[in-house]
């Protein structure tokens, strides 16, 4: 029996626990840094493996595998966090906190990771090097960077960082992958227009900040389409708008929230620059409506760039894993602070598809119906054994 044969029964044997841990995660859903009960099921379950476990970032966990002899170091990581998403589906495994799910997949990464962190410590005098399982708190809100500056890709240093999402727009059994570039930077703006209050009777003796936001909001879209190439996909996307308090009341203010989206590198010195474009829009047509602004741009995280030699290697993983037809090139416009450990180190980061319309789990991620197809929870414990294995 060959390696892969005999790692992919172990996987068999391991499918129901990665499936009950799943749930478990699923039914007690909980929201960045505020991982507690996660983060203790996750320090536990590496410390009775026998592995090196250490607290990070405030609910992150580390586990660290040394193998017999000395080589480089491979990182394995999941995100652990939920969502504010009230939960509609109707199963066993319902969220038991309200207003909070584990709409995005989480709760399946944590899951594939401990399992395969289980099997990967069979093949400890096996392993020349060492296996860093990084189970990272708030990755919806940038929790990654936080990790790097607690130094989770020191001590030992990280020679290559590798990380699966479970992707509901991919069909089951596919596994999404492309070098370069393959997720978007990613930041939201929060945006103040200052007008002057007023009687709806008489607008001329106020300075009106929703046709002035209006404008803006119609006029932006023209960044993304008449300033930027379109083969440097941009999105400037609006979320949520707040102001006004009586239909006959002018407001005083109208505050308005949102994100923009890029798939290359941004920064002041890229010849794109959406935000510098952004403000200068902003300004000018407040400066037309005679009205004022204050605007803020909070960082998410930078695009998520792969290493396409590394690429091509988990790639043909995948391929001796799915079969040649089950690959495909994968990008999309999602931001994912993975991106904070792929600037910094040769790194991966693919999807195994768990769409399946039959089952349920085709809704988009975030959707409060969001479910994921627990059959493809062992291939991504095999993907995450076989890729680390092949490195080392």
């Amino acid at each position: 029996m060959s390696t892969r044969q005999f790692i992919k029964r172990q996987v068999e044997e391991l499918n129901e626990e990665v499936i009950n841990l799943r749930r478990d995660f699923h039914t007690y859903p909980e929201l960045g840094f505020k991982e507690f009960r996660t983060s203790k099921i996750v320090y536990n379950y590496l410390k009775d493996l026998g592995l090196e476990v250490s607290n990070m970032a405030k609910t992150g966990v580390v586990g660290l595998l040394r193998g017999k002899e000395a080589g480089k170091t491979v990182m394995l990581r999941a995100d652990m966090d939920a969502i504010h998403v009230q939960e509609e589906n109707e199963i066993p495994y319902k969220s038991k906190n309200d207003g909070v799910m584990h709409a995005c997949a989480h709760d399946g990464h944590t899951a594939m990771l401990l399992v395969a962190a289980k099997i990967l410590t069979k093949y400890k005098d096996k392993i020349k090097g060492n296996i860093k399982f990084v189970f990272q708190p708030n990755e919806e809100d940038a929790g990654a960077k936080y990790m790097v500056e607690e130094g989770v890709l020191e001590n030992p240093k990280v020679d290559a960082a590798l990380g699966i999402h479970l992707w509901s727009p991919i069909e089951s059994g596919k596994v999404g992958i492309s070098g370069g570039p393959v997720m978007a930077a990613h930041q939201n703006f929060k945006l103040e227009i200052i007008g002057k209050g007023g009687h709806s009777g008489s607008p001329h003796t106020s300075i009106d900040p929703i046709i002035t936001a209006a404008n803006i909001i119609q006029t932006i879209q023209t960044i993304q389409t008449r300033e930027i190439d379109v083969l440097k996909p941009t999105l400037i996307m609006f979320g949520e708008i707040n102001g006004g308090s009586a239909p006959n009341v002018i407001p005083s203010k109208v505050e308005l929230e949102g994100s923009i989206r890029y798939l290359y590198e941004g920064g002041d010195q890229s010849p794109e620059q959406p935000e510098k474009r952004f403000e200068r829009m902003v300004e000018d047509i407040c400066s037309a409506y005679r009205a004022g602004y204050t605007l803020n741009f909070i960082p998410s995280n930078g695009p998520l760039i792969n290493d396409d030699k590394l690429a091509d290697k988990v790639a043909a993983i995948a391929e001796d894993v799915v079969g040649k037809n089950n690959i495909i090139p994968y990008v999309c416009m999602a931001g994912e602070d993975f991106s904070e450990f792929a600037s910094r180190v040769p790194s991966v980061f693919y999807f195994v598809g768990t769409g399946n319309k039959d089952k349920g789990t085709d809704f988009p991620h975030h959707h409060p119906r969001f479910n994921i197809d627990e059959d493809t929870l062992a291939l991504g414990v095999e993907m995450h054994v076989m890729t680390a294995l092949s490195l080392l």
